[in-house]
């Protein structure tokens, strides 16, 4: 049997994290500037943009012949909406432009510049 006096403990230890209420936390930063492109329109600018750019490229045609392949390979009644995301996901984000990459990128970087600290 173990006895411990009042005020000592034999184990040091800190003290225990109270349990943070989710509502309250700190937004990260991530989720800050997700807030401010929404915010400011801009997230909408750049999804089109990037729209824009995957169709000039032929990336949407490419990605459209993979799934057509694809389907007509398992047959039209055995594939699922799953499959083809599965199958194309990778591809498709390997498949992106360096160059379209690169625009978007510079894009947001000149967006997080004209935000106000």
């Amino acid at each position: 049997m173990c006895v411990f006096r009042k005020g000592s403990s034999s184990i040091k230890r800190p003290p225990t994290p109270d349990d943070e209420d989710p509502d309250h936390r700190e937004p990260t930063l991530e989720e800050i500037i997700n807030i401010k492109l929404i915010e400011s329109g801009e997230k909408e600018r750049l999804k089109e943009l990037l729209r824009e750019r995957l169709i000039e490229c032929g990336w949407k045609d490419e990605m459209k012949s993979l799934c057509r392949s694809f389907t007509k390979k398992k047959g039209r009644n055995n594939v699922t909406v799953d499959d083809l995301v599965h199958l194309i996901t990778p591809k498709g984000r390997a498949a992106v432009p360096d160059s379209v990459k690169a625009e978007l990128l510079q894009r947001i970087r000149s967006f997080l510049h004209s935000m106000p600290l």
